[in-house]
């Protein structure tokens, strides 16, 4: 190409080149490069256009879409001698004011605690600051009654209080650990960082119905993972996510990338991570949680002999869910005796099989758990999910210089339900495709950034890389990375006025 731009006139192009070199050369000192960027190229090198046209082209191809990805910063680890769980931070009411909320797939509302919650924590072992929600100092802030529509919307809902037209409607929510809370709903702004088709940052608020919490028992008392409230990602009643998809804010999608080394966070947007190892099973409809279907769980590549039906959803069985807001995983009892043994039998002859507080463990002389086997759990569709030592073992402490290594999955009796927590969700992309009906994965280094998928009103797909945007860093990237497209455009343009001029 250089060739060919230089036959007609080397001065104009070699002094565009320098031009250029320049440029990028300042962008690489005020954007912190080097860095990973993912290029695309529309045209062949051949094709000479303007920008105008590159810009009417995309404009024709993508129309204006009724989503955009949305991007909440993610906090916390799953390791549960640290922290234990994931949070985010968002932003509700008028003016702003800022709440950190535990992620939790397995529960459909956001609540937050109220100004006159009984029993909410008033300090958080997480260093972070308890805020309380206070309606009455929001100016976007009205109640929700009995008689509006949107309250039967809240299918968790105790209706005890709904017996007038002009009560509050009303809550009262139990969660899988025994931790409980009540309160009523409101509704009132909830403002989000988005990213639009073009890539563009901006910011977008929207009206949601949530919870104001008034009470709270069990573990939602405790003062050493306190947060400010749940925010539920499920696909019932009164979710965020069917909230923002109706009004057109937001995909009817959302992804999350769960960091799992130390240091935690990760990715969590509404819409579609894009990865080509992206693997996708099916949702069981009509369920309260993300039911999907178990079909076989190997070790080594040796399936084992559970019965399957040990698996499945019925009026029975609680079948097998993907639930962030849990630490570990769990397994039912006619499962979990024979994973826990096929995985003793693989590394008999190089450890020490010990029972540590109940739980399986193992002394192990490498700090490391590679000698262990992987795991891979089958799923409908032809879907595995392949599990790495760490993604079901525990390193819990020492023992003469010889680390101990438990078992992560813990044995759940009576429920016949199996449930994937964050020890099994953590490294990698976890895609819930509401509209699509299924839940996908590829492991991934969540601690890069992501391309995200939005539908636009055409029924096409719009790309944009999401990552991780909150924050002045992100900020900074997403400013480089306009900075480098204004480039590309003047070498468009002088690539041009070479060609009419040669």
């Amino acid at each position: 190409m250089q060739a060919h731009f230089l036959a007609g006139k080397p001065v104009i192009l070699t002094i565009s080149a320098t031009v250029i070199t320049v440029l990028l050369q300042t962008a690489f000192v005020l954007c912190g490069f080097p860095t990973t960027l993912t290029l695309e190229r529309a045209f062949p090198t051949n094709h000479h256009v303007e920008l105008s046209e590159l810009k009417d082209r995309d404009s024709l191809r993508h129309p204006a879409s009724v989503a955009s990805v949305v991007d909440f910063p993610v906090q916390g680890t799953y390791d549960p001698y640290r922290v234990g769980l994931y949070f985010t931070r968002v932003q509700l009411g008028s003016p702003p004011k800022e709440y950190f909320v535990q992620i939790d797939t397995g529960s459909d509302v956001l609540w937050v605690s109220c100004n006159s919650c009984k029993g909410c924590p008033r300090s958080s072992g997480l260093q972070l600051p308890i805020q309380f929600y206070d309606p009455s100092s929001s100016s976007t802030a009205s109640l929700i009654y009995c008689s509006d529509q949107r309250c039967s919307l809240g299918t968790q809902a105790s209706d005890s209080n709904c017996s007038g037209q002009n009560n509050q409607c009303s809550y009262t929510f139990q969660y899988g650990d025994g931790s409980g809370t009540s309160g009523f709903y409101v509704s009132d702004q909830i403002h989000l960082d988005t990213i639009s088709g073009d890539s563009t940052l901006s910011n977008a608020s929207a009206s949601i119905v949530f919870g104001c919490s008034m009470s709270q028992t069990g573990d939602l008392t405790k003062t050493d993972r306190a947060v400010d409230g749940i925010f539920g990602f499920g696909q019932q009643g009164l979710s965020v996510i069917a909230q923002l998809s109706s009004q057109g804010v937001a995909p009817d999608a959302f992804s999350h990338c769960l960091v799992g080394n130390g240091a935690g966070g990760g990715i969590l947007v509404l819409g579609q991570i894009m990865e080509p190892s992206m693997v996708y099973t099916p949702l069981i409809p009509s369920q309260p949680h993300y039911n999907i279907n178990l079909l076989s769980i190997s070790v080594n590549g040796h399936t084992l002999s559970i019965d399957p039906s040990m698996f499945a959803t019925s009026t029975s069985r609680g079948g097998t869910i993907i639930d962030s807001g849990t630490t570990l995983a769990y397994l039912t009892e006619e499962a979990f005796d024979p994973f826990v043994d096929a995985i003793t039998q693989s590394v008999s002859q190089s450890v020490r099989p010990l029972i540590s507080k109940g739980n399986q463990c193992y002394l192990v002389t490498s700090s490391t758990p590679e000698i262990f086997p992987t795991v891979s759990l089958n799923f409908a569709g032809g879907a595995s999910m392949v599990l790495r030592p760490q993604d079901y073992l525990l390193q819990q402490n020492s023992v003469g210089g010889a680390a101990v290594w438990c078992i992560g999955f813990q044995k759940i009796r009576g429920q016949g339900i199996t449930i994937l927590g964050d020890l099994v969700l953590k490294d990698r992309i976890v895609v819930y495709d509401l509209g699509g009906q299924r839940i996908g994965w590829a492991n991934y280094d969540c601690t890069k950034s992501v391309n995200v998928s939005i539908t636009s009103s055409g029924g096409r797909s719009e790309y944009v890389n999401a990552g991780q945007i909150s924050g002045s860093a992100s900020l900074q990237n997403t400013r480089c990375s306009l900075i480098l497209v204004i480039f590309v455009a003047l070498w468009l343009q002088l690539s041009v006025v070479i060609v009419v001029f040669s």
